[in-house]
């Protein structure tokens, strides 16, 4: 009897193993079960990004590949939340279009896919696939804008309705289990098994685990503490807010400065600056012209 076998997590497997030749089919299976058609991986490409950004990378990790009919399939796993993370995924597309014309070449474009998956709250309440694409020029059949897919994996449910639901399922929890048979997992369950791996591997891939989560965890220690900052700032505001009003009210009954000075702890100095006028007791009337 098979049992469930437990494999290397998929943005590891992206930094070496996916991108050798023998393992095309792990891919393959992926886009084959995400596009809905047979997809045939050719070659991994090399891109301006991956050159900029090579070694150990954590927080991000991508594979350029080239599949058949030319077109182009671009993975981006992403752990830590971007405040811009659209904007570079429009960016790194936008990059790769270019990469594809050369100096004084024609623009001979082919179709770019853009999987993004990314492990954090992007606002979805409980979707964990998105598609986004341009439709093309109605009566022209030539279709060569980039096609978006973000996948959320924390999103997912873990019921199983579909082949790629599959994939979702192993993409979050690093199991691929003995009853799935989506194109591509019997592969990835074979080839990424973590006990086929060497002490050295091993120790390696616990090292990239150690620091995912020390991204995850600075992270929320990030947005924790500014949340608390901002709203001890809010109540601060809020507070002298409440003083500078209580101090205008005093004044308007004709209580003395100093006792409103003492009453709220402003001083005139700090009613100047708060209310961004001279205090009403500052003020002289002029005289009307005769």
């Amino acid at each position: 009897m098979s049992k469930d076998r437990e494999i290397i997590s998929f943005d590891y497997a992206m930094k070496d193993l996916l991108r050798q030749k023998v393992n095309f089919v792990i891919l393959e299976g992926f886009l084959t079960t995400l596009l809905g058609r047979k997809v045939k991986v050719m070659e991994i490409l090399e891109s301006e990004g991956n050159k900029e950004y090579s070694g150990d990378k954590v927080n991000r990790i991508d594979i350029k590949a080239k599949i058949d009919g030319s077109e182009i399939a671009i993975f981006e796993i992403q752990y830590a939340d971007m405040i811009d993370f659209f904007g570079k995924m429009l960016f790194n597309v936008s990059r790769a279009i270019v990469e594809q014309i050369g100096e004084g070449a024609k623009y001979n474009v082919k179709k770019i896919y853009v999987i993004s998956i990314a492990y954090f709250d992007l606002g979805a309440t409980r979707e964990y696939l998105f598609n986004a694409k341009m439709e093309g020029f109605k009566g022209i059949s030539k279709d060569i804008h980039p096609e978006y897919y973000l996948i959320l994996p924390k999103k997912f449910d873990e019921k199983i309705r579909s082949q790629f639901d599959q994939w979702i399922y192993t993409l979050k929890k690093s199991v691929v289990k003995s009853d799935f048979d989506a194109p591509g997992l019997k592969e990835a369950g074979k080839r990424l098994d973590m006990l086929k791996m060497t002490v050295v591997e091993r120790k390696s891939y616990l090292r990239h685990l150690e620091n995912i989560r020390d991204v995850n965890c600075s992270m929320d220690t990030y947005f924790a503490k500014g949340k608390i900052e901002g709203e001890a700032l809010g109540e601060a505001r809020g507070e002298a807010k409440a003083k500078l009003e209580l101090a205008k009210k005093m004044k308007a009954k004709g209580i003395s400065s100093e006792v409103i000075f003492e009453m709220t702890g402003l001083s005139e100095k700090d009613f100047v600056l708060k209310d961004g006028k001279k205090p009403a007791w500052k003020v002289k009337k002029k005289r009307a012209a005769r």
